[in-house]
Formats: structure tokens, C-alpha cells, sequence
């Protein structure tokens, strides 16, 4: 990154912890720490007066918590916000509503091994900080962007129980997939999803999808049949393949190694398809850091499948879907909300 540095403020109600995170950036270039602050109150002062890029926000504070914080703060001030949270039931529940109100991403703090797991965490923060510096959040400008209504499943849809969808997401995805999704009828072809999030977070990224789309989401599991209707989300932490086994789709879980620096690797979903379903599917890669995926989606595009892409502009961080495009691998962009209208419009019936 070139010209000046990534202007950061760091928001917990732990000293400590904003020492901590404070000398983690530091140890970067290209960000600039401008200050801390130990509530929300202190908080929307410090933003007023030193304009950062990036906020990072502890998920759990007194007086008021981070979502209700972004509740108030996005419709005024919107800024790329990273949330820091623990990896716990209620680390990850507060986490994907701070997800739906406006943050972009998140780290979670290293539950053991902390001397091992803190230098990784202040890593990843630190790319992240970078990557989403330049992220336009100004959608939330004038209130929550709302996800589009539920659908009736009046459209009728030729038969989809061969054909087969998958997504790959990681930065910003929680909201791409689900603007792409809203618009599904629900009897849209079986759905696989990676999304890369931690154990515990992907469960309740499936439940909170469930809420705002016809088809039925849930986390997958072994063994799983691809069936119209049905959406499934890789559990954090396992690969996800497709199967073929006779007529129909399965979903293979396992924990082998990282792919590209990720478990679930949106790579291993998309070569799975290629291989066992070929001309049969549709891919689309959202928005993300890195490449994951790019060449498995070349892959699925050069099997025969039907491959679509995250446009820039609606990206909120353009990594994945950039690299899949100059491979090769995407036949249309365009952002989230079109990309489902799109893939509506390949399985309608034509009269």
C-alpha cells in the first residue's frame, strides 16, 4: 500500500488489551494507531475528532455494547469496523448481530495457547485492518441496510434436482451471501456455502441466514443430500466436498489440512464440483481477502459450469473475486443483490 498510513482507533473497555492490540498494529508500517478509547462514549468523540480509517471494537463492554454502539454510530459515521471477540456461545451470537448492524469482520481473541495464538490473532488483524481500510460501508448511511424481503415461490423454476449452487465468501460475506440469497424462491437447486468463520459462528451464520431466505439454511453435516430448498454452510474448521453417489448429491465433511491459509477452503468445495458435478453447477465467489477459490471456480468454469463473481465496487474487499477474474474464471460480475437475480433467472422454466 503506498501514500499515507491506515489511521486506526481501538475501542475496549480493557487497558490492557487496548496496550495490547495498540503495540500489535504498530508492529505494521502502513497502520498508524491515532488512539483508544475504553467505552462507546469516549468513543464517538475520538472518530468526531481524529477521523480513523478502520475502528476495531470489543463485542462486550459496559454502559453500551459494540452492536448498539453500531446501531447508533453507522447510520452517522459509517466506517470499516472490525470487532474483536471471544470465542464463546455468546462471543459468537453478539459477533453475527455486529455482523447484520454493520461491521465488515472480525478476530476472535485465542482461547488457549495464548502466547502462540495472540501473535496470530494480531496478525490477522493486521491484514485485515489493512484490507478493509478502503471498504465502502456507505450504504449504511441511511440506516441499516435492510436485506430484501422474503420471496414467495411463485416463480416456477424448471427441475433442479441435479443442478447444483456454490458459494465461496470470506471478508464482508456475511452480508454478500446474504443479499445474494434473499431473493432465492424456495425451492431454489440445493445450495452448498463456505464462508470462512470459526467453529460455533458458522452455525449461527446458517440460523441467521434461515431467518431471511425462503430455502431452509443449516450448518451441514455428514452425509448430507443436496436437495432443492436446501442451503448448507461448511462448519468452521472442516472442509466441504460434494459428492456424487448415484443420482444424487452428497456433502463430505473433514479436518484435513489448510487450504490458501483456510479450513473450510472455499477451493476444496469448488474442485469437488468440478470434478463430481460438473456441467451441472453454478459458482460465485464473493467478496474475500486472498485467492481462495479462484482456481477451484476456473476449474468448475472450464468443467462446464456457469460461474459469476463479486463486481469491485460492491466488494468489500475485492481479493477474491479480482484474482478468479484475471485467472479466467467468472463469465459475469455484478454485485450480490443481481448475482441472485441472475442465478434465479438460469433455473427459471422459459415458456
Amino acid at each position: 500500500m503506498s501514500g499515507r498510513r491506515v489511521r486506526v482507533l481501538v475501542v475496549d473497555d480493557s487497558a490492557l488489551v487496548r496496550a495490547v492490540l495498540t503495540q500489535g498494529l504498530a508492529l505494521d508500517p502502513e497502520i498508524e494507531v491515532v488512539g483508544s478509547a475504553s467505552d462507546p462514549f469516549v468513543a464517538r468523540d475520538r472518530i468526531v475528532q481524529l477521523r480513523p480509517d478502520v475502528l476495531t471494537l470489543d463485542v462486550e463492554m459496559p454502559r453500551m455494547d459494540g452492536v448498539e454502539f453500531l446501531r447508533r454510530l453507522m447510520p452517522q459515521h459509517p466506517l470499516p469496523v472490525l470487532m474483536v471477540s471471544a470465542l464463546t456461545e455468546r462471543g459468537a451470537q453478539i459477533t453475527m448481530e455486529a455482523l447484520e448492524a454493520g461491521a465488515v469482520d472480525f478476530v476472535t481473541k485465542p482461547a488457549a495457547d495464548v502466547q502462540r495464538g495472540l501473535g496470530e490473532m494480531l496478525a490477522e488483524l493486521r491484514e485485515k485492518v489493512k484490507a478493509v481500510s478502503r471498504a465502502d460501508v456507505s450504504r449504511w448511511k441511511t440506516g441499516a441496510a435492510q436485506p430484501r424481503p422474503r420471496p414467495a415461490a411463485t416463480r416456477a423454476l424448471a427441475v433442479t434436482t441435479d443442478k447444483i449452487i456454490a458459494v465461496g465468501a470470506s471478508t464482508g460475506g456475511t452480508q454478500a451471501v446474504r443479499d445474494l440469497m434473499s431473493g432465492f424462491p424456495a425451492d431454489m437447486p440445493g445450495t452448498v456455502i463456505v464462508q470462512h468463520m470459526p467453529p460455533g459462528f458458522t452455525r449461527l451464520f446458517a440460523q441467521n441466514l434461515d431467518l431471511v431466505c425462503a430455502m431452509t439454511v443449516r450448518e451441514a453435516r455428514e452425509g448430507d443430500r443436496l436437495i432443492p430448498g436446501l442451503a448448507l454452510v461448511a462448519p468452521g474448521d472442516q472442509h466441504l466436498r460434494v459428492v456424487r453417489s448415484g443420482g444424487t448429491y452428497l456433502v463430505k465433511l473433514d479436518s484435513g489440512e489448510k487450504v490458501n491459509g483456510h479450513r473450510p477452503s472455499v477451493d476444496v468445495l469448488f474442485q469437488s464440483v468440478a470434478r463430481d458435478v460438473g456441467a451441472n453447477a453454478t459458482g460465485v465467489i464473493l467478496t474475500g481477502m486472498g485467492g481462495d477459490g479462484a482456481k477451484g471456480l476456473l476449474e468448475m468454469r472450464q468443467a462446464g459450469a456457469r460461474t459469476l463473481g463479486q463486481d469491485e465496487r460492491s466488494s468489500i474487499v475485492y481479493g477474491m473475486p479480482k484474482v478468479a477474474a484475471e485467472l479466467g474464471a467468472v463469465e459475469q460480475q455484478g454485485n450480490p443483490a443481481a448475482l441472485g437475480d441472475r442465478l434465479v433467472s438460469f433455473f427459471e422454466k422459459r415458456p
